[in-house]
């Protein structure tokens, strides 16, 4: 007699030999890979022209689950591998998914100088407040008052604002959400994979065995029902209002969506008025 083996929709697009996965109970993390899966779905596009590209952490090791070309780049330069293949091949549809501290820490240069160029990538942050794979140290976007490994007594550093610094930098879609939020994930990214330009999306997700446990905030599950019951959609709102206080509100939406010319295109129209004023007469 067979059995019916019911059909997943994201399979296609996961690498189904390598899984388990590694990412701990109650990790927003692969909530996240199976709405990019879903993104992927809507978007139709040709996965032999989509490259994933990330950088150290426990976000990095999204690429190597995906069934995509990619790349898992050394610590903090996801983005500049990203656009050194988005310039060689500009046909490639150029995703970054990685977390906070590995894009906004040792990255976040490449981070504002790749929105100021309008590089068209991608850049999907998965933000969890803290160094998840390293030890539980203070991240650029833990909040002031939580505690870490590296600040038991509480940060009291101020976070950065990943969608202020977004649009501040030039992207050219900037949107946030919550690991709970999934429907909007999905679309967001599929939006995102649309989009030509430097698209930046921060989704919050739950840190269980360092960031939670360390602040007692309960399990993934308890952050999902915080992310519920404490998070407000406001589409268009100004990104200087969006920072995040430790267990405060939270602001979601999208926030920039905007149309501007893309490095490539900047690029390719200054080589021409060079070469019309060389050739001129």
């Amino acid at each position: 007699m067979s059995v019916m083996v019911p059909f997943n929709p994201v399979e296609p697009f996961l690498r189904s030999e390598r899984m388990p996965h590694i990412w701990c109970s109650g990790c927003g993390i692969g909530t996240t890979v199976n709405c990019f899966a879903r993104a992927l779905a809507e978007s139709k596009l040709p996965l032999d022209k989509v490259a994933i590209v990330s950088g150290i952490g426990c976000t990095g090791r999204v690429a190597g689950y995906l069934n995509l070309d990619s790349f898992h780049t050394t610590h903090g330069r996801a983005i500049p591998f990203a656009t050194g293949l988005k310039l060689a091949n500009p046909e490639l549809t150029v995703v970054v998914y990685s977390g906070d501290g590995d894009l906004i820490a040792i990255g976040g240069n490449h981070f504002i100088h790749a929105a100021r160029r309008n590089v068209d990538i991608k850049v999907i942050c998965i933000n969890n407040f803290i160094y998840g794979m390293t030890g539980g140290q203070v991240a650029p976007t833990t909040p002031v008052g939580a505690t870490a490994t590296t600040a038991p007594y509480g940060c009291f550093e101020r976070p950065f604002n990943l969608p202020y610094l977004a649009e501040s930098s030039g992207a050219v879609y900037v949107a946030r959400w919550t690991a709970y939020h999934v429907r909007y994930i999905a679309h967001s990214m599929a939006e995102a994979l649309r989009k030509k330009g430097f698209s930046f999306i921060e989704i919050l997700a739950p840190c269980p065995t360092l960031y939670q446990r360390r602040n007692k905030l309960g399990d993934g599950l308890e952050t999902m029902r915080y992310y519920k019951q404490h998070s407000v959609i406001r589409h268009g709102a100004n990104t200087r209002d969006l920072n995040l206080d430790f267990q405060g509100e939270i602001t979601l939406g999208k926030f920039v969506d905007i149309e501007r010319p893309t490095l490539q295109q900047t690029m390719g129209q200054r080589f021409r008025q060079v070469l019309r004023e060389r050739y001129a007469g």
